[in-house]
């Protein structure tokens, strides 16, 4: 608001955008107020936009919102020199240009009334209305007598949670923030560097978010230009050095006009010159610059339907570059962003990309919610409820929006509040989950099942246990993809809560805050990490749960053996001695064997792979060749005997169902062992002969296909004596 603003970005400027002349209005301001009758000229340049955009608006209330911003504001200046009305004249020319509603400007005309004269919010209020004094109150700044170092985080905080009900809020601040920028020249170095750098933390995210792409762009060369000034100025040299009559982009230009024109479509195509930091992002990419890395084409039509025959002629008649082409008509980015992009090799091996786009999607591609006019005119009463986890189901109020309010509430701290948001907004892209009752989650990219939980549930989310991605049994920690379907599971015993590896997954401040609040408030309950879970492939033997692996592992005495059906499928080396089948990891044809020698004489068998194995070598057994009688690696009609190990969520028939299949797999349970639940979950330990080691992946795939069960294993701990 008051900040002063520097103009390194005179050049910078958008032909399409001209500047206010300060100097003029500065004159005209002192001249002091106007007759009834007429509209003031220091607001000429404000209704002419406005009415670009609104040729019915009615202009009483901006003139009597100059009038009260002028007489209030008048004896102040600019650290500039300038009166202090040209500030809030600008905001307002820069929103008319984009085309916000008469509300929004005479809010804008008004915004520093309250923080900077005697004017109060009740007469603001008196005189323009609820929604006027709404925006005004809601871009007024804390007082730093009353707030001290936490005014800042603070009056962001207020600002945010105002733009949750009116995102005008947040578009005014925006336009105040660039005018700034824009005359940031008279500040301290120090000071410029300090302002700099919050409008890149989190005004410059928030305009991306908001989709006001044309302040973002400006905002991001303004901010350049201070913290970068070397890069700055070099970019700057490139620019004009590729300016010129014959630059590449204006001959392609030209084949596209023609293209389009022979297929009979009506089109506008221009030259979209690429704004400083664009530039200086595609030469660290690329190295050095082709000519056509100065611009992009930008074909305007009229209807959606054009677009798509617009991108059909341009890929028969140039080649394309299949690897650039995206569709955000179909797909729109989660800031309202809707266009096709494409790239054509033009004469000469040129490579320009093109944006095709109606006139609608330009104009919200430049000014995003503010294109949007007054969302607040019409009634919404009566309006249809819409799942507010929908990312477009309200454009002013998006999912990210809403999240980042859930999770301010319980960042108290303003430290922590400060130091979140700027990491939040630090998340530049977004994915979109599906949810299974048909609803959706917005996650920035990098985002796992943890936070997807905590977005969906809130605190109930402390009793998760896992999720299904894509319908196969996943671990929270899973990193989730755009367009990816989970299911979260949820625990029924709403006393358990999270685990602190949990912090090691989440992405989100709202699971990050979350989590940290009960493990402070809970700090002898903290649960371990939940098991991993893995939806193995079907056809064999999946990796056995971490702890039980943990546990075979630190074994230091001999397993317990028994003596197989068949022990005489074995062939051991040596001396002729009983041989026995190790029960802790029950192997069978054609599993890789070694044996140790027991007491008594007798070699016990495991599979190479037994963590048992290990601990016998620790303690200075020596290994025993070991292998199956014959070739094939089979036993004899007998069968084999085998223990495998389900992981299971609890749920009524789980046993039954289990055994069920089983004995439809025509195995013969020789032991079964059924641990107390832990967190909703259980684990049946079964002994099984089966008549032929060939049916083992048969079996275990049958078991993991019974419902809730999300891992079967081969036993490789200590079984039950059968």
């Amino acid at each position: 608001m008051s900040a002063e603003a520097a103009d390194p970005g005179a050049p910078l400027r958008r032909r399409s955008r001209p500047r206010i002349d300060l100097r003029r209005l500065g004159r005209v301001a002192l001249l002091g107020p106007v007759s009834r009758d007429r509209l003031p000229d220091a607001i000429g340049h404000v209704a002419e936009a406005h009415r670009a955009h609104h040729p019915d608006a009615d202009l009483t209330i901006l003139r009597r919102a100059y009038v009260l911003a002028e007489s209030s504001h008048r004896g102040q200046m600019r650290k500039s020199g300038e009166p202090y009305i040209t500030h809030p004249l600008a905001v307002t020319l820069i929103l008319a240009e984009l085309g916000a509603e008469t509300t929004t400007l005479t809010a804008s005309l008004l915004h520093d009334t309250v923080e900077d004269t005697e004017v109060t919010l009740d007469q603001v209020r008196e005189q323009f209305g609820d929604e006027v004094c709404y925006l005004v109150d809601g871009v007024t700044k804390l007082e730093k007598v009353d707030y001290g170092a936490a005014a800042e985080p603070e009056t962001f905080r207020k600002m945010l949670v105002a733009t949750g009900n009116d995102v005008r809020v947040m578009s005014i601040k925006l336009a105040d923030r660039l005018h700034n920028m824009r005359t940031l020249g008279v500040m301290r170095p120090e000071k410029q560097a300090r302002i700099a750098k919050v409008t890149r933390d989190v005004l410059i995210p928030l305009a991306e978010r908001l989709g006001v792409q044309a302040l973002k762009t400006e905002l991001e060369d303004l901010v350049f230009a201070i913290l970068h000034p070397e890069e700055y100025e070099h970019t700057r040299a490139l620019i004009a050095a590729a300016a010129g009559p014959d630059a590449p982009l204006d001959t392609i230009a030209d084949n596209v006009r023609g293209t389009l024109r022979d297929a009979g479509i009506s089109a506008e195509v221009l030259i979209r010159p690429r704004h400083f930091v664009s530039v200086h992002r595609v030469r660290r990419k690329r190295g050095e610059l082709r000519g056509t890395d100065f611009g992009r084409l930008l074909v305007l039509v009229t209807e959606d339907a054009d677009c798509y025959a617009v991108l059909g002629e341009l890929h028969t008649c140039f080649t394309p570059v299949i690897s650039e082409f995206k569709d955000f008509i179909a797909a729109p980015k989660f800031n309202l962003y809707q266009s096709l992009h494409t790239a054509v090799v033009g004469p000469g091996g040129a490579v320009a990309e093109v944006l095709i786009r109606t006139h609608r999607m330009h104009k919200v591609a430049e000014a995003g919610v503010v294109a949007l006019g007054n969302p607040y005119a019409q009634d919404h009463a009566a309006a249809p409820q819409t799942e507010p986890s929908d990312e477009r189901a309200d454009p002013t109020r998006p999912g990210w929006l809403s999240r980042l309010l859930d999770w301010q509430e319980s960042a108290t701290d303003p430290d922590t509040f400060w130091t979140t948001l700027r990491a939040d907004l630090a998340q530049d892209r977004e994915i979109t989950v599906f949810r299974t009752d048909g609803g959706t989650l917005g996650l920035p990219a990098g985002a796992s099942c943890v936070d997807a939980a905590y977005a969906q549930y809130g605190d109930r989310a402390h009793t998760s246990i896992g999720a299904r991605v894509n319908g196969r049994l996943a671990t929270l920690s899973t990193v989730l993809s755009d367009g990816d379907t989970v299911q979260l599971l949820l625990a029924q015993d709403t006393a358990s809560g999270p685990s602190p590896d949990w912090l090691d997954h989440a992405r989100t401040p709202a699971a990050r805050i979350a989590i940290t609040g009960w493990l402070t408030d809970h700090p002898d309950e903290a649960k371990p990490a939940p098991s991993t879970m893995t939806s193995a492939d079907p056809g064999g033997p999946g990796p056995a749960e971490p702890a039980a692996a943990e546990r075979a592992a630190q074994a230091t005495a001999p397993a317990r053996t028994r003596s197989g059906p068949r022990a005489t499928g074995v062939v051991v080396d040596g001396p002729d001695a009983p041989v026995r089948l190790a029960g802790c990891c029950t192997p069978v044809p054609p599993d890789e064997l070694t044996g140790f020698v027991v007491r008594g004489g007798a070699v016990t068998v495991h599979r190479r792979a037994c963590p048992a194995v290990a601990a016998m070598q620790e303690i200075g057994r020596a290994p025993v060749g070991a292998r199956w009688a014959d070739a094939g690696g089979r036993e004899s009609d007998a069968g084999c005997r085998v223990t495998l190990v389900a992981e299971s969520f609890g749920r009524p028939r789980l046993l039954a169902d289990l055994t069920e299949a089983i004995a439809t797999a025509e195995a013969a349970i020789v032991s079964a062992t059924v641990e107390p639940p832990s967190e909703q979950r259980v684990r049946h330990t079964y002994t099984l002969q089966l008549p032929d080691a060939a049916g083992l992946p048969a079996l275990m795939r049958a078991m993991r296909e019974v419902a809730g069960v999300y891992d079967v294993s081969r036993a490789q701990h200590p079984a039950p004596a059968g």
